[in-house]
């Protein structure tokens, strides 16, 4: 048998955000319906001044996929040292029939599109229906492509940015604005930026001061999604007091997301919980309820993401005749 290898370019022109959306869906609606097998994840963190590497493991037995997929992240040295990223990631696919690997693909690109797209999957499931201001805290690469997911399933009209570094702020009003023609307003202040939002999204990486919950306006929607590791931090914990909170995974988002914090300090129990995301996609429980409604998405990231995803650009590759194929076997 042959297995297929994908690199970072080819991984890119197979798969379009609307499909990554959709994917991103069925992992959701998958997980919640006892189509999917998925260990806790694994994390090494490295000596500083390097970060940590990810190990996400999962069988979908919808299509018989086997992933795994190693992510790294917070490597500041490696441009300046390696000539690499700061981040890289890796997905390997087998075929749970055989166990056969069928294919190697760069990871690093995936990551950021599916969890862009669990943004997207959230607004449209709790978001206002008139949303139209997003703010973003961060301004890195996931903050791109949280607003380039989200733009196929919302009409954005302005975006209110914040970041601490003001070259990156620069960087990203001039890339937001020429990607799309949507007005990016820098804010002073996080305050001032949290306080605009319809859609608020924050990507920090869990650093730095937290959202405050006074600056959260009534029917705000909070895509959180830089909080993935005990000890990082990105909202208040007052804010989940009165909020509608939704998990991609109540097991994950317990120990692991933002949704930690208010269950230790006692602000929420588990029942407050109002369920994963997968269980509103799949009608069981209800969405936004009513306009001035807080909603919180907490993402921590899953598995069965990186293999609905990757299984879509597999078949792609496949019917487009895209890759190298090698053998282990002959």
């Amino acid at each position: 048998m042959k297995t297929l290898l994908l690199n970072k370019e080819e991984v890119s022109r197979l798969i379009s955000n609307r499909e990554v959306i959709e994917a991103v869906e069925n992992a959701y609606k998958a997980f919640n319906s006892g189509q999917v097998e998925q260990p806790e994840y694994l994390s090494i963190h490295m000596p500083a001044p390097r970060g940590e590497i990810d190990f996400k493991l999962g069988y979908y037995k919808v299509n018989e996929t086997i992933s795994m997929k190693a992510s790294s992240g917070g490597f500041a040295n490696n441009p300046a040292s390696f000539g690499l990223p700061t981040g890289m990631g890796t997905i390997i696919l087998f075929d749970a029939r055989s166990c056969a690997l069928i294919c190697v693909m760069d990871g690093s690109l995936i990551t950021g599109l599916r969890t862009g797209a669990s943004g997207a999957v959230s607004v449209k499931a709790l978001a206002r229906k008139n949303a139209s201001k997003i703010t973003s805290i961060g301004t890195g690469n996931q903050a791109r492509m949280q607003i380039r997911a989200i733009n196929e399933v919302m009409k954005i009209d302005e975006i209110y940015a914040w970041s601490r570094t003001a070259e990156k702020l620069a960087k990203y009003k001039a890339d937001i604005e020429s990607e799309f023609g949507i007005p990016v307003i820098i804010t002073e202040t996080k305050k001032e930026a949290v306080e605009q939002a319809d859609v608020l999204i924050t990507t920090t990486r869990g650093v730095g001061a937290p959202v405050e919950a006074a600056w959260v306006k009534p029917g705000t929607h909070i895509v959180a999604i830089g909080t993935d590791q005990f000890g990082k931090q990105e909202l208040e914990p007052e804010i989940f007091r009165n909020a509608k909170i939704v998990v991609d995974s109540l097991a994950q988002c317990s120990e692991k997301g933002e949704t930690w914090h208010p269950l230790n300090h006692d602000i929420i129990t588990s029942d407050d919980i109002h369920g994963e995301i997968g269980e509103i996609l799949l009608g069981r429980k209800p969405g936004r309820e009513h306009e001035d409604e807080v909603t919180i998405f907490d993402s921590t990231g899953m598995a069965i993401q990186d293999i609905t995803t990757a299984d879509r650009i597999y078949q792609n590759a496949i019917a487009q005749n895209v890759g190298t194929h090698f053998e282990f076997f002959s």
